[in-house]
């Protein structure tokens, strides 16, 4: 079962770290192994296996969660996010390739050598040109591995549509999303106070988000945002004269 990653207080990429452990209810903590003999001693009830570590309490403080985990749902169930929020929705897609991309006859066209750059527009791209309309904002960072991968590939073959219809897309290397600490999953953020974050399976399918305004997931969302924002860059070719407004 792959862990979470959470946040962490380090600069450095080293401990202390808070992981979630997907499924369950506990959370796993990284800090520096407690060696004081003075402190052991006086610990009690010790289990021959426990260890012990020690983090700073600005770790817990921020990111420890303060509500229950959420539960799996379907991403059927927040399609009235895309349509209420009221400043920006912001997304970080973190995978080499998706299943819907990869089902959709938009990809057989693609794979045919077809522009998709062009494509007529449908549901989303209709919703994102009204909710830009009214002043709101569609962000994505999306990362790309050196070389990119095919579903990198088709994704930035068929962005100018959604750049049209008014989606603000940036690009970050893998390498520096690593540098940067940033999440290894993909989410989508809601004014700084939504957060819904995918489920995959190991094929790519979307298996539903775990949708939640538990304040420390919320704050470590908002971080990931700003971090990742700072470094994206504009898709080759694309000029822009936005300026990006936080709430």
């Amino acid at each position: 079962m792959t862990l979470r990653f959470i946040g962490t207080t380090s600069d450095d990429g080293d401990c202390p770290t808070l992981y979630e452990i997907p499924e369950t209810d506990e959370i796993l903590v990284q800090g520096d192994r407690e060696t004081d003999p003075g402190h052991l001693a006086e610990l009690r009830d010790v289990k021959p296996y426990e260890t012990f570590v020690r983090v700073p309490r600005s770790l817990l403080t921020r990111y420890t969660p303060r509500t229950p985990a959420p539960e799996l749902t379907p991403f059927a169930d927040i399609a009235h996010l895309f349509r209420e929020f009221r400043h920006t929705a912001w997304r970080l897609e973190t995978r080499r390739g998706y299943a819907s991309d990869r089902n959709s006859p938009k990809w057989a066209r693609w794979i045919a050598g077809k522009d998709i750059a062009a494509e007529p527009t449908n549901a989303w791209r209709e919703n994102v040109l009204a909710q830009t309309e009214q002043g709101k904002r569609f962000e994505r960072v999306r990362l790309l591995d050196e070389p990119a991968t095919q579903g990198q590939e088709f994704l930035m073959a068929s962005a100018p549509t959604n750049i049209a219809a008014g989606e603000d897309i940036r690009h970050l290397s893998r390498a520096q999303a690593e540098a940067l600490r940033l999440p290894d999953y993909d989410f989508w953020l809601f004014d700084s106070k939504v957060l819904a974050r995918f489920a995959f399976d190991e094929h790519d399918t979307t298996l539903g988000v775990y949708v939640t305004e538990d304040p420390a997931e919320v704050l470590a969302a908002c971080q990931a945002r700003d971090a990742a924002w700072h470094h994206a860059v504009l898709p080759a070719g694309l000029g822009s004269g936005y300026v990006p407004v936080c709430e």
